[in-house]
């Protein structure tokens, strides 16, 4: 949607990560990887995607898997 509809910037919360249980590092490996993949393969004028993190465990998690991509 964000390539049809011309979106520059994106951004993503980090979201069942709370309340819902669903594992942090899981959910983290997740989102990173289908990004990354979805811009390897895909012709995009995305510039920019931010993961919001909504606490100290989560920023770390994706901060230590997008220096990988």
């Amino acid at each position: 949607m964000a390539s049809e509809n011309g979106v520059k910037t994106i951004a993503f919360p980090n979201i069942s990560t709370g309340i819902y249980g669903f594992p942090k590092e899981q959910a983290s490996k997740i989102a990173v990887s289908a990004v990354a993949d979805f811009l390897k393969n895909n012709e995009t004028c995305v510039e920019s995607v931010i993961f919001v993190c909504f606490d100290q465990e989560n920023f770390e998690l994706y901060k230590g898997l997008v220096g990988k991509v």
